[in-house]
C-alpha cells in the first residue's frame, strides 16, 4: 500500500492554504513555490479539491483560492478522496480476486489495514493539521473568527 504523490501533495498544498489563507486568496504560484510542488499538478489538485466544495477559488485582480469551510470540518480523508487518491492495501483493489479468481488468504487482513487507515484520516482534521504546524513555526497564530465559522491563520514573514 502506498499514498502516491497526488494525495500527498494535495493535503501538504491544504496545509499551506490554511497557514496563508487569513490574508485573503491564496494564489496557487505562492503555494507551488514555497512547497516545490508544479503550478500545473496544483491546478489540476484545485480543480478537484474545489469541486468536492474543499476550497473556494476567486478570479480576478488578488485572486487565488480560500479554504471553503472551517478547518475543523475538513479531514485528511476527505482531501484525499476529492483527489481520487485510493488507499487500500489490497493486491486486487477489494475486487477479491488475486489468487487465481479467488480471494487471497490475506484479503481479510489488508481489507482490515484499509479500514483502520481510512477510520484514522477521518479522524485528522485540517485544523489539526495547522495546529501542528503552527506549533513548529513560532511565527504562525491561529486566530478564531466566529462570525464566519472560518479560522485565520496569520503567518509573518
Amino acid at each position: 500500500m502506498r499514498l502516491t504523490t497526488k494525495g500527498r501533495f494535495a493535503v501538504t498544498a491544504m496545509i499551506d492554504l490554511a497557514l496563508h489563507n487569513g490574508h485573503g486568496p491564496v494564489a496557487l504560484a505562492s503555494i507551488s513555490e514555497r512547497q516545490k510542488i508544479s503550478l500545473s499538478y496544483l491546478e489540476q489538485l484545485f480543480g478537484k479539491l474545489r469541486r468536492r466544495a474543499l476550497v473556494e477559488s476567486v478570479r480576478g485582480p488578488g485572486g487565488g483560492y480560500l479554504v471553503a469551510r472551517s478547518l475543523g470540518e475538513i479531514t485528511v480523508a476527505q482531501i484525499i478522496q476529492a483527489v481520487d487518491e485510493p488507499i487500500d492495501a489490497t493486491q486486487c483493489g477489494g475486487l477479491e480476486n488475486c489468487q487465481d479468481d479467488q480471494r487471497c488468504m490475506t484479503h481479510e487482513l489488508w481489507t482490515n489495514l484499509n479500514k483502520r487507515i481510512q477510520d484514522y484520516l477521518a479522524e485528522v482534521t485540517l485544523e489539526n493539521l495547522v495546529v501542528q504546524q503552527s506549533a513548529r513555526l513560532p511565527s504562525a497564530n491561529v486566530v478564531h473568527d466566529h462570525r464566519r465559522g472560518r479560522e485565520k491563520i496569520s503567518v509573518a514573514a
